[in-house]
């Protein structure tokens, strides 16, 4: 009976060689799962401290800026009192450079920014800037002080017949302007100067400055070629908002009296004229056939 109570079914005990063998496979499972970490699944690089970032993102800043001024917007500052009462000198303005870009034209009543034609500004002495404001003209956060730009109103575009004579008002296409709501307060419309008639070539602009009695615009370059008028080519762009001063802050809308009837009237009225031109000595040699016809019966 002791003998049998000793052969019972209880586990053995593990036996010194066993427990070591054991320990050396926990090992042996712990190194290759390290090991498979190391190879199949990268560890997570240390970010970029934001110095070395900085660097990058001024660079990207800077070429945005430059493409932008470039092909959208870009900012100019007015050098005189010649738009007056719409411009006052020293506000900053923004120009639509994109839609020149799909082919559009000045039209009559915007305000615009163009190249110096040449000999408009001959006279005209530029301030010197530093290398800053030279740096940030050229990006487009800053106007250009170098460059000769004059902006000025479109009175009259390719094809129209400009004029305006003592005391009477300025007429594009035999339509008077009216233009109260944009010209300086006290101006006539151009007694300093009375012009025309004056026929505007295809591709070129009429201006002229808000300030009548103070802008030396088309009319005072006609003996230059181009008789006082710009090129479509020089246009920088249309200037669409005053955005500095915040008090000034104003949107640059073309006055409604360039959108009355008729305004296109003689324009449009030269491709039908060429139609009947060329319509009528069809039509009276028919009559003519047909009334031989009817004698000859």
């Amino acid at each position: 009976m002791a003998v049998g109570a000793r052969s019972g079914h209880d586990e053995p005990e593990d036996r010194p060689e066993h427990a070591e063998s054991s320990g050396e496979a926990a090992a042996g499972r712990a190194e290759g799962d390290a090991g498979s970490a190391g190879s199949g699944g990268r560890t997570p690089k240390k970010p970029r401290s934001f110095w070395k970032e900085l660097p990058l993102l001024i660079g990207i800043a800077l070429v945005l800026a430059l493409l932008i001024k470039t092909f959208l917007v870009q900012a100019f500052s007015i050098p005189s009192d010649s738009m007056q009462d719409t411009l006052q000198r020293g506000d900053r303005v923004l120009v639509d450079k994109l839609t020149p870009w799909f082919g559009s034209e000045p039209e009559r009543g915007e305000v615009v920014v163009f190249h110096d034609p040449g000999g408009w500004l001959e006279d005209t002495v530029t301030p010197e800037p530093n290398a800053v404001q030279k740096f940030l003209s050229f990006i487009g956060l800053m106007p250009s002080a170098e460059e000769k730009d004059l902006i000025k109103r479109v009175i009259a575009v390719g094809g129209d017949t400009v004029e305006c004579k003592k005391n009477g008002p300025v007429t594009v296409n035999g339509k008077a302007l009216d233009e109260k709501s944009f010209i300086f307060p006290g101006n006539t419309a151009c007694n300093d100067e009375p012009f025309g008639p004056i026929h505007v070539p295809e591709g070129r602009i009429w201006v002229m400055g808000d300030h009548r009695q103070n802008s030396l615009d088309s009319r005072y370059h006609q003996e230059l070629p181009g008789q006082g008028t710009v090129s479509t080519d020089e246009v920088v762009g249309r200037a669409v908002v005053v955005a500095w001063p915040i008090n000034r802050w104003a949107t640059l809308p073309v006055p409604n009296t360039f959108d009355q009837p008729g305004l296109n009237a003689a324009v449009a009225m030269a491709p039908g004229a060429l139609g009947v031109a060329g319509a009528l000595p069809l039509v009276l040699w028919r009559r003519k056939r047909l009334t031989s016809a009817r004698t000859a019966g």
